[in-house]
């Protein structure tokens, strides 16, 4: 470490300190408690937000009546939510399109406007069609070999030859004369001829019956017309929900609402709402959830906000619950903001901060005056407060220990059994890293790239002593588009945090350690704050970790 000190991360144990120890100690749950840790780091409301959606889509315990009931509070809502109306329909549109399209075909009458348009001359209004409309809808005619006429093209030549003495003369031709019906039903390829544009505008002017027959209405039945111009539709079927009450178009939203996931309804649908919606969606859910308290896993961000908002009912506003949820789920993406976007005298005060923050982490009793603090507050303060806490750790980690030994020591320190992992790390631009766990074909590839890249090396240190730079130097590898380099020296471990089944790198410990640390604090103020029964969840009963 930078900074070489011993970090207790899980003791907290109350005991008589010193004076200045203490005056140390109480400073820090000051800080914490208010200091904008994130001040600098969160690039945006907008984007603390979008994590606390991602989070809520995590959730188990909504079911698909009340993830229905939900949105359709707020669709029922005034002011009228059209933006909400029309993303749910384009969802509708994407996964159901036949559904849709047969509630058009019901209306097809009304989709005489949708050719239409309006071209405006000096003192005059010519009604003509829509050209890119008609001919994307009604130019699908087949030639000689294909297997026949397709959208409204198929509804157009049927119907002209099933009330051909009524329409047939409104057919225009492209030749120098018109077709007639028989010779047009022995080579329907023919239609390729037919001037598409100008026919449907005669449609338009002097047949008003096509509009609404069953062949332009079973062309619709897919709902393939639906891509033509999603926007005139979704403005078409929010009108009918709002300005009709089409039962039709509530029942399909009803039956969508409850068949989709709320995982998908959520990363679709919260981001959009408005503030207050979005309050008032969590004040929904918070009546509607019902954790199984049996099977807590603080680990599991969405398992805690499940109790948090179904516990601390109006104690827990929309601005705690982002900064908890930030600092808890997206540590490392806060981290990365702060180091490429923030502001250099902002960043700096976050430093100073942290480093006060962590100042007292040496000592056992230095988590003792947060604890207390958290037995004695609200549920959501206490658990921002070792979230906040949590995520300091985490700063300091990431900053402090670049070393194998530093980390090394830090599991020695706090009792963490450890095995050194003889897996390589393949890590990202970004920082992040992954599991190499390959086949044996792509193995095979990798070690031919790095030999290569080796014996170019070799020519470039002629002169040097081969080993001394083994040690030294990262093993970078090529793989297609994406650079990416193999830690040979950087570290990596199997922990008993997690009964050794992952193995940890240097890069992804300090984010796996803060939130291992959290969850433990928590298993210890769950019976007081949550009126959990901690000891069901692996805290101690004299409030240290338990050591392997």
């Amino acid at each position: 470490m930078r900074h070489r000190a011993s970090l207790k991360l899980f003791c907290y144990e109350e005991r008589e300190t010193e004076g200045d120890e203490r005056e140390r100690t109480e400073e820090k749950v000051f800080l914490i408690r208010n200091s904008s840790l994130l001040g600098a780091s969160l690039s945006g409301r907008s984007e603390a937000r979008l994590w606390l959606c991602n989070s809520i889509s995590s959730m188990s315990s909504v079911t698909p009546r009340h993830q229905r009931d939900l949105f359709v509070k707020i669709l029922r809502s005034k002011p009228l939510k059209r933006a909400l109306a029309a993303q749910i329909l384009q969802m509708i549109f994407e996964k159901l399109p036949r559904k849709a399209g047969s509630i058009l075909a019901k209306r097809s009458h009304l989709l005489e406007d949708f050719f239409k348009g309006i071209l405006i001359v000096p003192l005059l209004a010519i009604n003509a069609g829509n050209p890119r409309r008609i001919l994307q809808w009604f130019s699908s005619f087949a030639g000689s070999g294909n297997l026949g006429h397709r959208k409204g093209a198929k509804a157009l030549s049927q119907f002209a030859f099933v009330n051909r003495d009524i329409c047939w003369e409104e057919l225009e031709w492209k030749g120098k004369h018109g077709q007639s019906p028989a010779v047009v039903a022995t080579k329907p390829h023919y239609f390729l001829d037919l001037d598409v544009q100008q026919t449907v505008e005669n449609f338009i002017e002097n047949v008003p019956e096509f509009w609404s027959s069953n062949e332009f209405a079973d062309s619709l039945e897919d709902g393939e017309i639906l891509f033509v111009d999603t926007k005139f539709f979704l403005d078409f079927f929010v009108n009918l929900m709002y300005k009709e009450d089409a039962k039709e178009v509530w029942e399909l939203i009803n039956d969508f609402l409850m068949e989709e996931s709320f995982s998908s309804l959520c990363h679709h649908l919260l981001i959009i709402l408005e503030e207050r919606d979005f309050c008032v969606f969590l004040e929904s859910l918070r009546k509607v959830l019902n954790p199984r308290i049996e099977s807590v896993d603080f680990g599991d961000l969405s398992c805690l906000l499940e109790i948090i908002l179904s516990k601390c009912r109006d104690s827990a506003s929309i601005d705690q619950l982002l900064i908890l949820n930030a600092v808890v789920s997206q540590g490392r993406q806060i981290l990365r903001l702060l180091h490429e976007e923030g502001d250099g005298d902002e960043k700096l005060k976050i430093e100073d901060i942290v480093a006060q923050v962590c100042m007292c982490s040496s000592h056992p009793s230095s988590l003792a005056p947060i604890m207390k603090e958290c037995f004695q507050g609200k549920s959501i303060e206490s658990v921002k407060l070792l979230g906040l806490q949590s995520w300091a750790l985490q700063y300091r980690l990431s900053e402090d220990c670049q070393s194998p030994e530093s980390w090394e020591s830090l599991f020695i320190d706090n009792g963490i059994s450890f095995r050194k992992s003889s897996s390589y790390e393949l890590l990202h631009n970004d920082g992040f890293s992954e599991e190499w766990e390959s086949d044996l074909d792509e193995k095979t590839s990798v070690r031919l790239k790095r030999k290569k890249k080796e014996k170019r090396r070799k020519k470039r240190r002629k002169n040097l002593d081969d080993s001394d730079c083994y040690d030294n130097e990262l093993l970078d590898i090529d793989m297609s588009k994406n650079r990416l380099s193999l830690q040979s020296r950087a570290g990596s471990w199997f922990l008993s945090t997690d009964g050794y089944s992952t193995s940890w790198s240097s890069v992804d410990l300090p984010d796996h350690l803060s939130k291992y640390c959290f969850s433990t604090w928590m298993k210890v103020i769950a019976k007081t704050v949550f009126f959990i029964d901690s000891d069901l969840h692996g805290a101690s009963k004299d409030g240290h970790m338990l050591k392997d």
